[in-house]
């Protein structure tokens, strides 16, 4: 075939939009022959598609089926672009024309309005044959859904006409509402579709597995409420569609309430079937019943009064934020109607509820939550700046101003912010900006869900699929462009968002109760808001408990509250401070010393506020130990204590204790206690991640070997236990490089000496199952792991020192050998702890490693990499199996320990660091190259620990969401606001690293 020149050059091609160049020269070649049309005209038309090249692949590939209206549309314009622009924008619409080409005469002719909801209606009953609500078309197919496959055929067929009446409007995002609508209504027919073959499956035998007589099917009731987006008549191509289902009988026809309630509940099951069941033709969308009283576990169809018993007792505060969008959407109007004008007074009324705003908001602040971490800058539609942003700021204003004011009643987003505006609960200019950025949000939701029809809000990470969307808005005429308006919105979003959303007239209390003093007046409450308090009520309920009453506590903290709560609002969480220092004056009462420090100590009182709103792991740990308050005034009592004092502490636990039981609780006390310390001087930055690590296993040491002690020297083993008996450090433990959230990798190892065999087995495993009970703290998590042992997970829990020798002299594999890289006695009886090393030494520093092993030691890293990274993670982001993070610094040190230990004493140590050192020494790694990895390994392990400081939970991916990123950002010691600054300098710290790693651990190394 002749190259494409001139005019019709691969230069030209691109600025078309073209990507593959090759195939488009072939296709059009093709599809100018197939459609009979010519190039230029086939070219203009491409021009004004979304997707030049899907356009082109579908238009081929519908040419190509015999006898089809493909080419007679391609004869004439504008239904050549339109065609074009269907397909172009939507590969579903391509494969839905691929299987019934026949339907492509829907876009013969542009519809010059949207249809109206009845028009809808009659159409797709028709597509069924109903008569009186019942379908009157045979099964069909297979499996008898021939009345299914219909109705969605002709749900697509409209669907395509609505689709390429939108990509033909001249202001698409000014005609985002209209469209919305219009898919609502679409949807409410589809339902009242389904809902007539339902009725005629439940009343013929052997269409169902419900036989109903017809009389008493025709007589049931059932309404289909719309909840959400179709209640509020603003709908996505492809959404979950929220329904609710109310039935009810007729008692005078003498269908009872009870009889109809189950038939109804058939009907409603196959009404859903209908829609979203797998059949010959794909499912529409997927129906949820779910915000239906007791959701899932709630009955599916209940009567009208069922449902209002429930909203009057048991109803939580969201139930009534959704009903807010409720509307009779199909089946029964009159009984949706009744519906809605019963539960109206319920959601009205719903914000005077204790806790309402405060509820809402947290449940917005789930939902932020719960986004995966990798998907958080991606998300249309849940991300801060996102579409539900705005949805839950205008809802909460409604509900808040709605209880007295019947004209923002609204059930939708964008009709509701003109009337807020126009009754002055927000301004106009601010409702403007809401109802452009709205717009501007759903017509790229609406684009994005067309491409495949299916649901989704994740905006295309790679540059393709973000140019491919701004062609479809016409929004912007390259990726970095759209790119560019879309963070632009985000920012005004999130900031108004976060002005209007938790504004303090909204927490306002009707009955506060006379103001005693400035700091609970309603000044005071504009004041928390203003300087970064989120709950402006929930603050001013923790001062005024704080500060009521003529006590001297109480005058104390009046005088000193207005400076700390400037000092909270300098950290992450200021809310949350505030929150744990209430609890821990409550704890402390009248306790003079610690009064005393409020009054006189300003270092203590700010180093308090620092660590309540700077970590809930401190801040919990700190209301159990609530003396240790009492350290923040002496950088000495912050400092890690020495092993050897704790040791000294132990035995006098040991030694005041009678049974194992009571002298593990007071070690657990003690532990809580020393890591509490620890924590509060890592927030201060008072450690180095060094310091920490060696305090925190000591810790962990000075606990076992007490515990161990507790257990040997109890009554059951008074006279002895006639083994050794000794626990192996093993991981980040045995290289004394133990963070906060870090598990206690060990391994368990004994040796007879006045017992037989069977005899030293049994009291090993006694010793051990008694260790794992007695240090299990639900407090203060401490998880001994031994999944390091001699065949992982499947392997035995403890094993004697001639077992290990014999195993790992015969069996041992690589990985396990790196593994004992890190082993380390760290608790028992000493000569076996060296006996043990003994033995390990001759397995992790072979006097020559095999080739095929370094090999091994590669393609597992590799396998890991790909493997045991949590799905969805950012391997960018991963603080552990990360590309440059903990991982890769660590095997590439211990790949040089495993090739050249023999030969150099100074690398047999199980500190990375120390080792990593040594071989700088030895000229194995040059000093830059060290640098590089030192820096991503303490990064990493700082930032490890500070995300457990932050969330009270072990992550080992650094978040995305910025208030997060913010917190931990604090605690590495980051100014206020650089949330940004940390992900920047963490990425380019292990990218270097990841550098080096990858030309030595895969290259020459």
């Amino acid at each position: 075939m002749a190259r494409i020149q001139g005019p019709l050059s691969l230069t030209e091609l691109a600025r078309v939009g073209f990507s593959e160049l090759s195939a488009a020269t072939r296709d059009l070649e093709l599809a100018s022959e197939l459609g009979s049309v010519a190039m230029d005209d086939l070219l203009a038309s491409l021009r004004l598609t979304a997707d030049p090249d899907q356009a082109l692949t579908y238009l081929v590939r519908l040419l190509r089926l015999p006898a089809t209206p493909t080419v007679s549309l391609l004869a004439e314009e504008p239904t050549r672009t339109r065609l074009l622009r269907v397909v172009g924008a939507s590969a579903g619409f391509g494969d839905f024309f691929l299987r019934h080409p026949e339907e492509l005469g829907a876009l013969a002719e542009r519809i010059s309005r949207l249809p109206t909801a009845d028009e809808l209606q009659d159409d797709l009953l028709n597509s069924v044959a109903a008569v009186d609500g019942f379908a009157t078309v045979q099964g069909g197919g297979s499996s008898g859904d021939g009345d299914w496959t219909l109705l969605r055929i002709r749900y697509r067929r409209v669907l395509a006409q609505i689709t390429a009446y939108d990509l033909e409007q001249s202001d698409p995002v000014a005609g985002v509402g209209a469209i919305a609508h219009t898919l609502a209504d679409l949807a409410a027919a589809a339902l009242d579709a389904s809902l007539a073959c339902a009725r005629s499956r439940a009343s013929t035998r052997g269409r169902s597995r419900w036989v109903f007589a017809h009389d008493e099917v025709a007589l049931t009731r059932l309404a289909i409420i719309g909840m959400g987006k179709s209640g509020a008549q603003e709908l996505n191509y492809v959404s979950d569609v929220d329904v609710i289902f109310v039935g009810e009988g007729d008692e005078d026809a003498g269908l009872s309430t009870g009889r109809a309630i189950d038939i109804a509940t058939a009907l409603a099951m196959m009404t859903m079937h209908g829609i979203m069941e797998t059949t010959m033709e794909p499912p529409l969308w997927e129906v949820d019943p779910n915000l239906r009283p007791e959701g899932k576990a709630g009955a599916l169809v209940r009567s009208l009064e069922s449902h209002l018993a429930y909203y009057e007792r048991w109803a939580k505060s969201w139930e009534f934020q959704a009903l807010l969008k409720a509307r009779p959407l199909a089946g029964d109007q009159l009984l949706g109607a009744r519906y809605v004008e019963a539960v109206a007074p319920k959601v009205w009324t719903s914000a005077s509820r204790e806790g309402f705003v405060e509820s809402v908001q947290k449940m917005r602040q789930r939902v932020t939550d719960h986004i995966p971490a990798d998907e958080v800058d991606y998300q249309l539609k849940l991300g801060p700046g996102g579409l539900r942003d705005i949805e839950f700021t205008v809802q909460l204003l409604q509900l808040v101003h709605g209880q007295n004011d019947p004209l923002v009643r609204q059930a939708g987003t964008l009709a509701a912010l003109p009337a807020l505006a126009d009754q002055g609960y927000i301004g106009r200019v601010e409702a403007h900006e809401f109802a452009h950025d709205y717009r501007v949000l759903r017509l790229m939701e609406h684009r994005l869900q067309l491409r495949r029809l299916s649901r989704t809000h994740l905006v295309p990470r790679d540059e393709f699929g973000q140019r491919v969307l701004a062609r479809a808005t016409e929004l912007a005429a390259s990726a970095p462009a759209l790119l560019e308006i879309w963070n632009a919105i985000k920012v005004r979003v999130r900031t108004l968002h976060e002005r209007l959303f938790y504004r303090p007239l909204l927490a306002a209390v009707a009955a506060l109760g006379p103001d005693e003093i400035s700091l609970t007046s309603e000044q005071a409450t504009a004041r928390l808001a203003a300087i970064g308090f989120r709950d402006p009520k929930g603050a001013l309920g923790h001062i005024r408990a704080m500060t009521a009453g003529m006590s001297r506590r109480a005058a104390i903290q009046r005088h000193l509250l207005p400076v700390m709560l400037q000092w909270f609002a300098n950290g992450a969480d200021p809310d949350y401070g505030l929150l744990a220092f209430r609890r821990l004056s409550d704890t402390l009462g009248e306790t003079y010393w610690f009064l005393r420090m409020l009054r006189d100590s300003s270092g203590a009182a700010a180093r308090l506020t620092q660590v309540l709103s700077g970590s809930r792991f401190a801040a919990e740990l700190l209301e159990r130990i609530p003396e240790a308050a009492a350290w923040l005034e002496n950088d000495h009592e912050l400092r890690p204590r020495p092993f050897e004092v704790l040791t000294g502490e132990t035995d006098a636990i040991i030694a005041r204790h009678d049974t194992p039981d009571a002298v593990a609780a007071a070690l657990r006390s003690a532990r809580r206690r020393e890591v509490l310390r620890l924590a509060c001087a890592a927030i201060l930055g008072l450690v180095t991640v060094q310091e920490l690590a060696k305090g925190l296993t000591d810790i962990t040491t000075v606990f076992l070997q007490g515990t161990l002690n507790a257990i040997r020297g109890s009554a059951a083993l008074s006279r002895g236990d006639g083994i050794e008996f000794a626990v192996i450090g093993m991981g980040r433990y045995g290289g004394r490089e133990i963070g906060f959230g870090s598990d206690t990798d060990v391994m368990y190892v004994y040796r007879a000496v006045s017992v037989d065999i069977e005899t030293a087995q049994s009291v090993a495993r006694f010793i051990v199952n008694e260790l794992v009970r007695l240090t299990e703290d639900h407090r203060l998590p401490l998880e001994l792991d031994i999944d390091l042992r001699p065949e992982g997970k499947n392997g035995i829990v403890v094993r004697s020192l001639d077992s290990y020798r014999a195993y790992y002299k015969r069996w041992s594999l690589t990985w396990e050998a790196q593994a004992l890289l890190r082993a380390r006695g760290v608790a028992g009886d000493v000569s076996l702890m060296r006996a043990f090393e003994a033995v390990a030494d001759e397995v992790r520093y072979p006097r020559a490693i095999e080739e095929n092993a370094v090999r091994e030691v590669k393609r597992i890293k590799a396998r890991v990499e790909k493997e045991r990274l949590p799905q969805g993670a950012d391997p960018a982001r991963h603080l552990k199996l990360g590309r440059g993070s903990l991982s890769d610094v660590e095997w590439y040190v211990q790949l040089l320990q495993l090739e050249h230990g023999a030969e150099h004493p100074e690398f047999q140590t199980t500190s990375t660091l120390d080792a990593l050192d040594a071989e700088v020494r030895a000229g194995y790694v040059n000093e830059e190259d060290a640098a590089k990895l030192r820096e991503a390994w303490i990064f990493a392990s700082r930032a490890r620990s500070a995300m457990t400081l932050w969330i009270n939970r072990t992550v080992d991916v650094l978040p995305s969401d910025r208030r997060q990123l913010e917190g931990v950002a604090r605690l590495l010691e980051y100014p206020p606001g650089s949330a940004t600054a940390l992900e920047e300098d963490y990425l380019a710290v292990t990218r270097r690293s990841r550098a080096v790693f990858e030309r030595d651990f895969y290259g020459a190394l």
